[in-house]
C-alpha cells in the first residue's frame, strides 16, 4: 500500500551516533593526507585506486575538493558479476568506469549527519544517488545509498571525506529508458516519441514523471490514441503529456506532503487520498518511486486529460 510504503521512506533524521555505521567520534581521521592517499594507505580500497587511476581520475580525487566520496572496499567490487571488473578496467571502457567512479562522489564536503536528513545525494556525474536510512535485520539503523550500506563515516581528510559502504554503486538509466525496459510503457513512449519530448525525458534536468500504463491508455475512448498520435495533433498531444511531468525529484512522501502539484503545463494536479490509495489528477497512483537517472517515475491507472 502507498501509504507504508511512503511510512518505510519517511524516517526521521536520527542523531549519528545511532547508526549502526561508525560515528564521527571513533572514525579514523586522516588530515593531511588526500582522499586517494588515504583509501591507498587503508590497504581495503586496491581496487577502487586502480580503478581511479583507469579511470583518469587521480589528479582529481587528489586536487583541493571538498570531495565526499562514498568509497566501496576491495569486498565491494569482489560482488560485482565476474568479469565486470576486468572489463571496466580495459582502455577503452574508460568513460564508462569513469561515470561509475564519479556516480560515488558528491562535490563538498558532506557528513554523516547532514546526509542522514537528505533524500538524494547529487554525485559529480550530474545524477543523484538515493540516501535512506534503514532498519538492519538487527533493528539497528543505518544510512544507505542507492541500497549499498554505509558501514563507516566520516573518514576526514585534506580534501574532503569518506564514508565507507559495502556495494558498488551503478549510475542508474534514464526516465525514457527506465520505462522502456518496464515494458508496460510502450504507448506513453511512442506518444512521448511523436510529440517531441523524448529528449526532453531523457535530459539532465530533474523531473517526475507520472506515467501512465499501456492499460491506461487502452481505457481513452476508441480511437483516441491513434488520433493524438497524428502529426497535425502534435501540440495537443504534447500538452497532454506535460500534464504528467512535475520538474524535479518527487518521492511518494513528497507527492503526499504537497496538496497540488504545478505540472510542466497545464492548471495545478491536486493530490488526493482515495482510501489507502493517493491520486493526482484523479488518476490513482498506483506504483511509486522507480528511480532514474534523471528523475523519479510514478505509476498511475489513467491518463490525465485537461
Amino acid at each position: 500500500m502507498l501509504i507504508a510504503l511512503v511510512c518505510a521512506l519517511s524516517l526521521s533524521p536520527l542523531p549519528q551516533a545511532a547508526c549502526s555505521s561508525t560515528s564521527a567520534a571513533h572514525a579514523p581521521r586522516a588530515e593531511g593526507k588526500s582522499i586517494l592517499e588515504t583509501a591507498v594507505a587503508a590497504g581495503s580500497f586496491k581496487t577502487l585506486a586502480a580503478a581511479v587511476g583507469a579511470a583518469g581520475l587521480t589528479d582529481t580525487l587528489s586536487g583541493p575538493g571538498p570531495f565526499t566520496v562514498f568509497a566501496p572496499t576491495d569486498d565491494a567490487f569482489a560482488k560485482l558479476p565476474k568479469g565486470t571488473l576486468d572489463t571496466l578496467l580495459k582502455p577503452e571502457n574508460k568513460r564508462k568506469l569513469a561515470d561509475i567512479l564519479t556516480y560515488h562522489v558528491v562535490a563538498g564536503d558532506v557528513r554523516a549527519e547532514k546526509a542522514i536528513g537528505l533524500d538524494f545525494a547529487p554525485t559529480v556525474l550530474g545524477q543523484a544517488a538515493r540516501l535512506e536510512v534503514v532498519r538492519t535485520a538487527d533493528g539497528k539503523k543505518t544510512l544507505t545509498i542507492d541500497g549499498a550500506r554505509v558501514v563507516t563515516t566520516d573518514i576526514v581528510c585534506s580534501n574532503g571525506v569518506i564514508h565507507v559502504i559495502d556495494s558498488v554503486i551503478l549510475p542508474r538509466a534514464n526516465i525514457v529508458e527506465t520505462a522502456k525496459a518496464a515494458g508496460t510503457f510502450n504507448t506513453l513512449l511512442a506518444a512521448a516519441q511523436a510529440a517531441g519530448l523524448v529528449e526532453a525525458l531523457s535530459g539532465k534536468e530533474p523531473l517526475t514523471v507520472f506515467a501512465p500504463t499501456d492499460a491506461a491508455f487502452a481505457k481513452l475512448p476508441a480511437g483516441t490514441v491513434e488520433s493524438l498520435l497524428k502529426p497535425e495533433n502534435k501540440e495537443k498531444l504534447a500538452a497532454i503529456l506535460k500534464l504528467h511531468v512535475v520538474s524535479g525529484r518527487k518521492l511518494a512522501k513528497d507527492v503526499l506532503a504537497a496538496k497540488e502539484l504545478a505540472p510542466l503545463q497545464g492548471n495545478a494536479l491536486k493530490v488526493a487520498m482515495a482510501g489507502d490509495a493517493a491520486t493526482i489528477g484523479g488518476a490513482v497512483i498506483s506504483a511509486t518511486d522507480v528511480l532514474a537517472g534523471n528523475g523519479v517515475i510514478h505509476v498511475i491507472d489513467s491518463v490525465i486529460l485537461p
